[in-house]
């Protein structure tokens, strides 16, 4: 299948590796054409790691050319341009085309649903809860790719297109997909928002002067414990919505394979393998500047929404506001023109199945 993805990142990359791998065909598009540059000079795309070897993925110059040319367009670049790309790329989607945002936040899905009901077109939009590759683009053309997830969390919307949406998933990446048939669900699924606002707290000197560390090895026992109450805030709002979502031990060991334990083990484990990764080097990081917005400050309102506050969730996206200087729950701007907050509990309900 012709696959095209939105971004040249990390992710993009790594997505791009792996359907490159697996026979298909992928076209990469960065909105500001800067990241695909060595890649439209011929430079050809190397991965290391979970996926080993050289592919040639082509290039798409611009949003229209990029859906002209693909049966899926993946979503794959941090949550603070999915509005943008959203606006640009649904002016050109056709009914026959299927939509995949990896990894999902703040409610994209509706507002992608809301931009294509004004043109009478309805497309499955399946919502991922994490990536399916995690890893770190090395070069101009080139990404380390530390895994390739076992198993993700999906809905699609609108709901009476799931099968739809899981029969894709399957056929482009596998089996390794659990519907959980709410974008609800999926809006508290994602646990990057969490983990790593304890590992940039816990770290955020070794960020600021651009150390050279290791992410897993440093989820001490205090950050570790900060990581499951986090969570059990996050599960907390599950169960008030009747909503199943994996636990932080799940994830970790779905997604790396390392043996139940505490938090802070399961990360040592990680370390043990391999599997850590290495910490942000710089305090400009998507684990503030892109996970407290669209994703902390998503989690307390739907906490707010379903009467059970998340505290601690509201608390981190005030100290980092503090830390920064920035308001960053007025920095998302999907919830900001969705207006999620003003929206009755059972409307909201309603349109994560049924979209616009």
């Amino acid at each position: 299948m012709k696959v095209g993805i939105v971004g040249a990142g990390s992710i993009a990359f790594g997505m791009a590796a792996f359907l490159e791998r697996e026979g298909h065909k992928a076209i990469l598009w960065s909105p500001s054409g800067e990241r695909t540059k060595a890649l439209s000079a011929g430079e050809p795309l190397v991965a290391a790691g979970a996926i080993e070897g050289t592919f040639r993925p082509a290039v798409a110059g611009s949003a229209e050319e990029l859906v002209a040319g693909a049966e899926v367009i993946l979503i794959a670049l941090p949550a603070y341009g999915h509005k943008h790309v959203f606006d640009r790329i649904a002016p050109h989607i056709k009914p026959s085309q299927t939509v995949i945002v990896s990894s999902h936040a703040s409610f994209g899905a509706l507002y992608l649903s809301r931009l294509l009901a004004t043109r009478k077109v309805a497309v499955p939009i399946v919502a991922w809860g994490t990536t399916l590759v995690s890893g770190r683009q090395t070069g101009p053309a080139k990404v380390q790719v530390n895994a390739v997830r076992q198993s993700v969390d999906l809905a699609t919307v609108p709901a009476a297109r799931s099968a739809e949406g899981l029969a894709l998933c399957k056929s482009l990446f596998g089996d390794r997909f659990v519907d959980r048939r709410s974008l609800l669900a999926i809006a508290l699924s994602n646990l990057n928002p969490t983990i790593h606002m304890g590992i940039a707290l816990g770290n955020m000197t070794r960020m600021e002067r651009g150390e050279t560390w290791g992410q897993a090895e440093n989820v001490t026992p205090k950050v570790g414990r900060l990581l499951e109450e986090l969570d059990r805030e996050r599960l907390a709002i599950a169960t008030a919505l009747g909503l199943e979502v994996r636990t932080i031990f799940q994830h970790l060991n779905l997604s790396f394979g390392v043996p139940p334990g505490s938090a802070s083990e399961m990360h040592q484990a990680m370390h043990a393998i391999g599997k850590g990764g290495a910490g942000p080097t710089t305090a400009d990081s998507r684990y503030v500047t892109e996970d407290v917005p669209f994703g902390l400050v998503p989690t307390a309102q739907l906490g707010r929404l379903a009467g059970h506050p998340a505290p601690l969730h509201e608390a981190g996206v005030e100290i980092f506001s503090a830390m920064y200087g920035r308001n960053f729950s007025a920095e998302n701007d999907l919830l900001a023109v969705l207006d999620i907050g003003s929206i009755p509990l059972a409307q909201l309900q309603t349109l994560c199945r049924d979209g616009y």
